[in-house]
Parts: structure tokens; C-alpha cells; sequence
């Protein structure tokens, strides 16, 4: 691991994580109409803590991109998912509330998780050709994925529905981080003009705004601590996939060494439960869930 890849993707990681705060915490107050509607963002957009927020995970998003284009989608998806320590940060000093056994486990865990598997799985590039049938199998299956979660989430919009939903953003983000790293190497290979006729940057075009609609419709519906976790687990796993699926990463297979990954993105995803769940993060307004019963009794 390079100097440079490790600070840029702490850099993202921490723009992510205090964009996200900035985000749940104007999405909380949308009109639960615009549940999964483009109205949502037309609403959000005219608040000035929604736009802050937007523009920390932009700055995130560009400085991934620049950490993406260096290293290794295996190397860099975990340590974008550090953005939840920086957001615990955040709503820690915002509540005062100190971190205490709960907090540093899943600090620990967290940070732990992520050490193990770089460690053990060592990933690096390759120039192996993929073949195309495999590279769109890749990607259809995180697209259906994503698409099924949003759809059993609509029919649990009390329940499991935040949590899903989080789930299906943060594989579309994953999925996006793999095509910006494509769009990366075409750039360097073939310039400007390569980069416009390819169809990787339109498609990142699309997945931010999807994914950012699912997010922002999580984030309005439930604390963060409903959707965050699940956001934060699926997209370096979906980053993952990817990157061993069509990039050309490639992970140490031997068993010890699968065993030591397998129990780091165990520990990874602990961690991130865990942090969530502490009572540092923000709850939200409770009152809105009587008015939203109310909206599905009635439809």
C-alpha cells in the first residue's frame, strides 16, 4: 500500500462520513410523500445542511476517485469504509455522549477487520483480460441485488425497509467506485474523448443519482443507525466483487489466508453494527412514524 492511496482514501472516508451525518440529519425532515421520488431530492435541495452535506461526499467521492485510480478496488473499498468512524465523530462531539465499551469494540473491530484483510488477502492488479459475459454477469447480479432490495423495502417501509435500502445505495456506490476506476484508466489510456465515448462515465452518472435517491429515502425514513450499517457493509462488499470480478484484482486464495479475509469482513461488518447501535448516533424524530402508519393505513 502506497502512502498516497492511504491518505486519499482516509481523505474520502472522512468527507463521506461527515457528509452522511450532514445528509440523514435534513433528510429527517422531507415529506414522507417522497418516499423513493425524484421529489425527494427537489425537496432536499433547497436546504442548506442537505447541500453541505452533498458537497462533503463530493469532495469524498472525487478525492475515492483519485485513490481508485491508484490502487487496487480490493485495497481501497475497505478503507472507504472507515467513513463510519468519521461519522461517529461527528455525532459524538453533536451529543456529548462518550464512546465507552460499545464504541471502542467497534472501533476495534472495525479498524481491526479492515487491517486483517488487506493483510491477508494482499491485493494487487493484473493485466488478465476478463471476459466480457463475466463482466456483465458482475454487474447484473449487484444490479439485480440492489433492485430487489428496493422493492421488499417498499413493502416494509416500518420495519427492515431503511435497513434495505441502505443495503441496495451502498451496492450501487460499490458499483459505481468499480466503473469510476474504469473510467480512471480510460482517461489515462485514451484522453478526454476516449473517456466521452465510453459508456462507464454515463453509467456512474446514473448510479450516484439512484443511489443517492435510495440513501436519501433511507435516511429520511429511519435514524441512521437503521440504514447506515447496511450502507456501510454492502458497498466495499459490492466494491469487492467487483474488483476481483472484472478489474483484475487479485487476492492471496490460499487457506489461511481466505480464512484470516473471511474473518476480517466478518469483523468489518461487526464493527460497523456496532458503532451504529451506539447511542452516540442520532435516534431522530419518533413522531413521524405515527403519520406514516396513518399514510400506509389509508392507502
Amino acid at each position: 500500500m502506497t502512502l498516497p492511496v492511504l491518505l486519499f482514501a482516509l481523505g474520502a472516508a472522512c468527507c463521506l462520513g461527515f457528509g452522511f451525518v450532514l445528509q440523514q440529519s435534513a433528510a429527517r425532515s422531507a415529506p414522507l410523500g417522497d418516499f423513493l421520488s425524484p421529489r425527494l431530492l427537489l425537496d432536499l435541495v433547497r436546504m442548506p445542511r442537505w447541500l453541505a452535506g452533498i458537497a462533503l461526499m463530493s469532495g469524498g467521492t472525487a478525492l475515492g476517485a483519485v485513490a481508485l485510480s491508484w490502487g487496487e478496488m480490493s485495497l481501497v473499498e475497505p478503507l472507504l469504509a472507515t467513513h463510519l468512524l468519521f461519522a461517529m465523530t461527528l455525532v459524538r462531539w453533536r451529543t456529548g455522549q462518550p464512546l465507552g465499551r460499545q464504541g471502542w469494540g467497534g472501533l476495534l473491530l472495525l479498524a481491526g477487520g479492515v487491517s486483517a484483510f488487506l493483510i491477508a488477502g494482499h491485493p494487487q492488479g493484473s493485466d488478465a483480460t476478463v471476459a466480457p459475459l463475466r463482466h456483465w454477469l458482475v454487474i447484473g447480479a449487484v444490479l439485480g441485488t440492489a433492485l430487489v432490495l428496493t422493492v421488499v423495502a417498499r413493502r416494509f417501509r416500518l420495519g427492515i425497509g431503511p435497513a434495505l435500502l441502505g443495503a441496495a445505495g451502498g451496492l450501487l456506490y460499490g458499483l459505481q467506485d468499480a466503473l469510476t476506476r474504469i473510467s480512471g484508466q480510460r482517461v489515462g489510456e485514451q484522453g478526454l474523448l476516449g473517456l466521452l465515448t465510453a459508456w462507464q462515465p454515463y453509467g456512474v452518472l446514473v448510479l450516484g443519482l439512484a443511489g443517492l435517491l435510495l440513501v436519501q429515502s433511507a435516511f429520511e425514513m429511519a435514524p441512521l443507525r437503521s440504514s447506515l450499517p447496511a450502507l456501510t457493509a454492502a458497498q466495499p462488499l459490492a466494491g469487492i466483487v467487483c474488483g476481483v470480478g472484472f478489474l483484475g484484482d487479485r487476492l492471496r486464495t490460499d487457506t489461511g489466508a481466505l480464512a484470516w479475509q473471511a474473518a476480517g469482513l466478518a469483523a468489518i461488518v461487526g464493527g460497523i453494527v456496532f458503532l451504529c447501535r451506539h447511542p452516540s448516533m442520532p435516534t431522530g424524530t419518533l413522531a413521524r412514524e405515527p403519520v406514516l402508519a396513518g399514510a400506509v393505513g389509508r392507502a
